[in-house]
């Protein structure tokens, strides 16, 4: 259940590309990606897009908290053919966040199978007898005594991956309400982005890359 959801209005579309096939933007941390089920939670991304182009269509979400690159197709075909890339798992895509301790990997691999926490949903939680596997590659950038800063790559894409994968390594991403422990640094949101995607574009079938700048 969200609770006083007031999303950012400033800016309010962030569109970093477009053409007759996709368009790309930088959701805000805040905004849904896709309206929710209430009246009051119909501003999301996806509805602010289609006030602009009624025809573009969801390809895939980044949670309310998470700020980043998001593409949207334009039309049925580029959606199908976009779906079967996030489907394949052909799309690669890089986070930047903060996570709380020193984490003292300079880089690894997190594959531990992930499930739906019911009774708490939407949170998620580890399962080994009937999770879905779940797979994230991490690379250390900095660190302090208390806090690092990492890139994830998530192979998969399951909910909340990034978020459950690094608690689970006992480092939760700052900012987080769901996972995180009350003994970490306060942040003022999830300090989760995702920066850059690459796929093929729908269109000429040629390899396309976007970013966008971490904005903490």
């Amino acid at each position: 259940m969200l609770l006083n959801y007031r999303p950012p209005q400033h800016p309010y579309l962030d569109i970093l590309y477009q053409d007759n096939d996709i368009v790309v933007l930088n959701k805000p941390s805040g905004l849904l990606s896709v309206p929710g089920k209430a009246p009051e939670h119909c501003d999301s991304l996806s509805a602010r897009v289609q006030r602009v182009w009624p025809h573009a269509r969801v390809v895939h979400r980044l949670d309310m908290a998470t700020s980043g690159l998001m593409v949207m197709a334009m039309h049925s075909q580029a959606q199908r053919e976009l779906n079967r890339q996030f489907s394949a798992r052909l799309v690669q895509k890089r986070y930047q966040a903060t996570v709380a301790g020193q984490l003292l990997a300079t880089q690894g691999s997190i594959s531990v199978p992930l499930i739906c926490d019911w009774p708490n949903r939407p949170k998620q939680k580890v399962c080994f007898l009937t999770g879905k596997k779940a797979l994230t590659h991490f690379q250390r950038l900095s660190h302090s005594a208390t806090k690092s800063r990492v890139l994830l790559f998530p192979v998969t894409g399951r909910s909340h991956q990034l978020r459950v994968h690094m608690q689970w390594l006992g480092h939760a991403i700052l900012g987080d309400k769901f996972y995180r422990s009350d003994q970490d640094t306060p942040a003022s949101r999830l300090l989760l982005h995702a920066e850059w995607i690459q796929f093929k574009h729908p269109g000429s079938d040629l390899p396309v890359q976007f970013s966008a700048e971490c904005p903490f």
